[in-house]
C-alpha cells in the first residue's frame, strides 16, 4: 500500500520541552533486547532471562518543527549538562491527514541535531535531521 503525500506527526514532550513537527522521514522505531541464556543441568530446554535493552537512535528527517524554536531550547539544555526524556508519539498521517499507524516513545533523548541549508527564498523554517537515543517504541 503506497501512500502518497504521508507524512509523519511527531509530539514528543519532556520537562519544560516540546518538540512537535511533521517530517517526510522517520526511522529507528526498533527495539533490541540482550538476553542471558541459563541451561540447568539435565535439562533439554535453555532459559533466557532479560539481560538489558540496546540503545536506538531514532532519526526524524525532512520535516518543519511547529513548536516555537524547541530544538534550540533542547541543544541548549545539551550544552548546559542536562538531557531531558522526551516521551510522545509518532503518527503516520496519510495525504488527507488521517492516522494510518501510531508509535509510543519513552525515554527519548536529544543526540544530534543537523540544521538545513539556509535560503532567504525559502517561506518556511525546515529542520534536516534530529536523532534521538532511546530505549525502544511499541
Amino acid at each position: 500500500m503506497a501512500l502518497s503525500g504521508a507524512y509523519f506527526d511527531v509530539m514528543l514532550i519532556g520537562t519544560g520541552a516540546v518538540l512537535s513537527g511533521g517530517f517526510l522521514s522517520v526511522s529507528g522505531l526498533d527495539m533490541e533486547v540482550d538476553y542471558e541464556v541459563y541451561t540447568e543441568g539435565g535439562s533439554n530446554y535453555p532459559r533466557f532471562f532479560f539481560k538489558n535493552t540496546k540503545p536506538q537512535t531514532l532519526v526524524l528527517e525532512q520535516g518543519v518543527v511547529t513548536t516555537v524554536d524547541s530544538v534550540s531550547l533542547l541543544m541548549a539544555m545539551v550544552n548546559q549538562g542536562m538531557s531531558i526524556p522526551l516521551a510522545g508519539t509518532i503518527t503516520l498521517r496519510d495525504s488527507f491527514g488521517e492516522a494510518q499507524r501510531t508509535w509510543s516513545v519513552v525515554g527519548a533523548h536529544l543526540q544530534k541535531y543537523v540544521g538545513p541549508q539556509l535560503n532567504s527564498n525559502q517561506a518556511s523554517v525546515a529542520v534536516s535531521r534530529i536523532e534521538l537515543i532511546h530505549n525502544g517504541c511499541f
